[in-house]
């Protein structure tokens, strides 16, 4: 997934951190949600304004962070 259209980093909102879509909830907010046992349902269902689009945006911005094994 191309998470660049869903994923905003701005230097005065949040601390910079990575935010969905411009938004005041954070990548983290979302995945430290979902660790915690929510799913997804009930995390839109909290948070009106996100879509399931969001949230796999958030999945795929967290893998992109992560470095890549050598082959």
């Amino acid at each position: 997934m191309d998470y660049t259209h869903f994923i905003t980093i701005e230097p005065g909102k949040r601390s910079g951190q990575p935010c969905i879509r411009g938004m005041r909830i954070t990548v983290r907010d979302v995945l430290e949600y979902l660790a915690g046992g929510m799913t997804v349902p009930e995390l839109l269902a909290d948070f009106p304004e996100l879509t399931a689009d969001d949230v796999r945006a958030c999945l795929a911005f967290a893998a992109s962070q992560l470095p890549r094994p050598a082959a």
